[in-house]
C-alpha cells in the first residue's frame, strides 16, 4: 500500500500550484474544470509518486483552521528534502520570499530534523530532512 493522493479545498487554485511547484517541484497536470459544479482541480506530482489534489469551488468556505488553534482531522503535509542543509535551505529561501516560519529547523523529541512553514492558505507544511 503507499498513498496514492491527498486532496485539499484551496480558496486560490493558481497560488497554491505555482507554490508547490516552485518550492517542493511538484508536477502538475493541466487544470480539470467541471463547469456544471463549478469546481476546478489540479494534480501535483511529486518525485516519489506521491500526488497533492488541490481543488476549488466557490462555495467551499474556510476552514477556520490555524497553526495556534489546531483542531483534529489531517493537521500538516511533510516534504522529506533528504539532508539538514537543505531543509536549512528551503526554510531559509522561504522565509525570505515573505513565508512564515512557524518552527525553525530543530531535531524533535522523534528525531526528526525538521522546520515548519505555512503555505499561502495556512496549511501547515513540515520540512524534513
Amino acid at each position: 500500500m503507499k498513498i496514492e493522493h491527498i486532496a485539499v479545498w484551496v480558496k486560490d487554485l493558481e497560488n497554491i500550484r505555482n507554490f508547490y511547484e516552485q518550492y517542493f517541484g511538484a508536477v502538475s497536470n493541466e487544470k480539470y474544470r467541471n463547469p456544471a459544479k463549478h469546481f476546478e482541480s489540479y494534480f501535483l506530482s511529486f518525485d516519489n509518486g506521491c500526488r497533492l489534489e488541490i481543488m476549488s469551488r466557490p462555495d467551499i468556505g474556510e476552514s477556520g483552521h490555524s497553526y495556534d488553534d489546531q483542531k483534529s482531522g489531517i493537521t500538516h503535509l511533510a516534504f522529506s528534502t533528504g539532508s539538514r542543509e537543505k531543509v536549512d535551505e528551503l526554510t531559509e529561501r522561504l522565509r525570505q520570499d515573505g513565508y512564515w516560519i512557524a518552527g525553525e529547523p530543530r531535531t524533535t523529541g522523534d528525531g526528526y530534523y525538521e522546520s515548519v512553514i505555512l503555505d499561502p492558505e495556512n496549511n501547515i507544511i513540515e520540512i524534513t530532512e
